[in-house]
């Protein structure tokens, strides 16, 4: 399946990368990718990895943008709709839209993928997980998991805990290649009455 890799509807674990210090003339590269983009860009790039809700300030000192910038920029992607604005105390925090994220996820998915390419991820994805039932004897990867305290041997362990977090990772993805696959006709048809 030919598709781009923030989709990762079948990747394996053999083919992720091990965390590296980075470079100098990456550090240069990231530098000036941070440069070339707008303060605008950095916002709403930062904005769409957010993993748990984040303040104005966390953002604007991560995009290195002033607190007003932040704001203006996260304020309209609350009326985006691609982000929730969550009050907690006195403070005012910004969390990804996790079902919005999902819909234009399955919409990203249909339009990037024929129906061929979304069945073969579904089937690799499945085999990936029964070879782990099978390999490890357990049924799902908080079992994996648990397996771990129980093992002696270091490589063992580094094993199956990228097994588990590469099966946590497809089970997130599964219902949405699943739901892209189950509405692709009725999405290819609304993408050809609205062209």
């Amino acid at each position: 399946m030919s598709e781009k890799s923030d989709s990762g509807t079948a990747q394996h674990s053999d083919e992720q990368e091990q965390p590296t210090a980075p470079s100098e003339s990456s550090e240069r590269a990231d530098r000036s990718t941070r440069s070339s983009r707008t303060r605008g860009e950095r916002v709403r790039a930062a904005a769409w990895t957010l993993r748990e809700p984040r303040t104005a300030s966390w953002i604007a000192e991560e995009t290195e943008v002033s607190v007003k910038t932040a704001q203006k920029y996260l304020n309209q992607l609350v009326e985006d709709n691609v982000l929730l604005r969550v009050e907690q105390g006195e403070q005012t925090l910004y969390a990804l839209d996790q079902l919005m994220a999902s819909y234009r996820e399955v919409a990203t998915l249909q339009r990037e993928h024929t129906r061929e390419e979304l069945t073969t991820a579904l089937e690799s994805m499945r085999d990936r997980i029964t070879d782990w039932k099978a390999t490890y004897d357990v049924d799902q990867p908080g079992e994996l998991r648990s397996s771990l305290a129980t093992l002696d041997d270091e490589q063992e362990r580094e094993s199956r805990r990228e097994a588990a977090s590469e099966w946590e990772q497809l089970e997130t993805r599964l219902p949405l290649v699943q739901t892209a696959l189950r509405e692709y006709d009725w999405a290819t048809e609304r993408e050809t009455i609205t062209a």
